[in-house]
């Protein structure tokens, strides 16, 4: 006797999940459904703003240009590359305590357990200007250490503010990740007498990190765009560095386009390829239905 495979039963049936969740991608996929002229446009938008207002102040498109090119080296020198150099080390900080506090939330012990999530929940939902106020009041601006003063610079204050909450959310994707793998690997792992610990870390993780690459690279880009909070607190950055710069040329508005534009630009420029990559990486590494 055949059946249809469209008849109907009374059985419960598990239908496909409608429903992921938040998009851990969300940022990157914004940034990349960006079109490749986007770019320009900006920039010729930038270089043409002196023109169109040259009526309304005194300073000259030529004299205008004249003070982005004496102060461009500067700020992407001194500027631009203290913003990579913070959010390249609030990554790794971030990442390292965030592996951890992952693996917590998975955690057989409910102490564990119980202290990752109230980490991760506290970080995750706090404001990040708020984090970076706190940690700038209170670390101190030097430590010492066996007799011997070691001056705490502010963008590493900076950096540790930063990292909380870049560690809470990569807790979140260490967990997601662990929970995705199939647990019919946990169990042919424990069958094999493998303890917790080496199925956790031989086993288990090193199918992650594949899955992990796409949503990091989203915070990464998504850190390197808040890193100019950190100029709200004093660290000297490309947008403190524009700032300088348009006080030291007599806080002109005409300035505020060109300066600023300069800095949303190549804050594009650099986030914009990561981006991409990141889309790449996620249809590479998918997990095939």
């Amino acid at each position: 006797m055949t059946h249809s495979s469209t008849a109907p039963t009374d059985l419960p049936v598990m239908l496909p999940a409608t429903y992921r969740g938040p998009d851990a991608l969300g940022y990157c996929r914004w940034l990349a459904a960006m079109p490749v002229w986007a770019l320009p446009v900006m920039a010729g938008l930038v270089l043409i703003w002196p023109t169109l207002v040259h009526a309304q102040t005194v300073y000259s498109t030529e004299k205008i240009m004249g003070i982005m090119a004496k102060w461009l080296p500067l700020l992407i020198t001194k500027g631009f590359s203290m913003n990579v150099v913070i959010s390249f080390f609030t990554m790794l900080l971030g990442t390292i305590a965030g592996l951890l506090l992952g693996v917590g939330r998975v955690s057989d012990n409910r102490y564990i357990r119980g202290f990752s999530w109230l980490v991760v929940q506290l970080f995750r939902n706090s404001p990040w200007l708020v984090l970076l106020f706190i940690v700038m009041l209170t670390l101190p601006f030097e430590i010492r250490v066996a007799g011997t003063y070691f001056s705490v610079p502010d963008w590493m204050k900076a950096v540790f503010g930063l990292s909380l909450p870049i560690m809470a959310n990569i807790a979140e994707i260490v967990r997601g990740a662990i929970q995705s793998v199939p647990s019919a690997q946990w169990e042919a792992a424990e069958s094999l007498a493998f303890t917790r610990r080496q199925i956790l870390w031989q086993i288990i993780l090193p199918q992650c990190f594949k899955r992990m690459i796409p949503p990091w690279m989203n915070w990464y880009a998504i850190m390197t765009m808040a890193t100019p909070l950190v100029s709200l607190l004093g660290v000297t950055e490309l947008v403190t560095l524009s700032r300088q710069a348009m006080e030291a040329e007599g806080n002109n508005p005409s300035l505020l386009v060109p300066f600023y534009g300069f800095a949303l630009i190549i804050f594009f420029a650099y986030c914009y390829p990561i981006a991409r990559l990141t889309m790449r990486l996620e249809k590479k590494f998918a997990v095939k239905g």
